[in-house]
């Protein structure tokens, strides 16, 4: 009888180690930089998500500047996120992307999870003229690529969290400039910010606002 009960005991503890194998495996395959990759690669992309350019610049702009804490607005279906999360993995930072659509939220949150970057990037549900005022804390990047029209509205609420040295890229400023004027207006001739407009990616004849909080 003995015998049984410790075969059955070593059976056990078998079953139990190659579950929690799987999910190491699982988890290792998720965090992964070949996985992540791939990922991305393949990544469904809708109208509505940044450039494969674009995303990539984000990524580069959050690791050069080793950015902490981070705002999208605009999530759409998460490219941008999934991106810009890798970004503030390495640099052991945060980034909070916001979306006011029900569908592109649970999507977004999804995808995260598919590469393992729930715990860096959090997707906060509801309109952003809403949501950006209950942020706490101080931020250094941020990334707007929400309605056009309410732009400089996005910038104004999020613009007393700023840290001196933050940056703030704003996308579709070249195609919507008429739309967002008074965003592009203030951004380019505020004494507190130095502004470019730059173009990485031909894919949608568009192009990105990066500006420099100086104070």
């Amino acid at each position: 009888m003995k015998r049984y009960r410790l075969l059955i005991l070593v059976l056990c503890a078998a079953l139990v180690g190659s579950k929690v194998l799987l999910v190491y495996s699982g988890q290792q395959k998720k965090t992964s930089d070949e996985f992540r990759r791939q990922f991305i690669k393949n990544f469904e992309r809708t109208s509505l998500n940044t450039t494969v350019g674009d995303a990539m610049m984000l990524r580069i702009l959050v690791e050069s500047m080793k950015a902490k804490r981070g705002v999208e607005v605009g999530s759409a279906t998460g490219f941008g996120s999934v991106n810009m999360g890798v970004g503030f993995e390495r640099t052991g930072g945060h980034l909070y992307t916001l979306e006011i659509d029900p569908r592109m939220v649970k999507e977004t949150r999804d995808n995260l999870e598919k590469v393992g970057l729930e715990k860096t990037v959090t997707c906060i549900e509801g309109d952003a003229l809403k949501t950006l005022p209950t942020l706490e804390g101080k931020y250094d990047f941020v990334f707007i690529d929400a309605l056009k029209r309410d732009y400089l509205k996005y910038l104004k609420l999020i613009e007393p969290k700023l840290k001196p040295g933050a940056v703030i890229v704003a996308d579709n400023v070249i195609r919507s400039a008429g739309a967002m004027k008074d965003f592009l207006d203030y951004i380019q001739e505020s004494p507190d910010y130095d502004t470019v407009i730059i173009r990485a990616s031909m894919e949608k004849n568009d192009g990105m606002s990066v500006s420099y909080k100086i104070r």
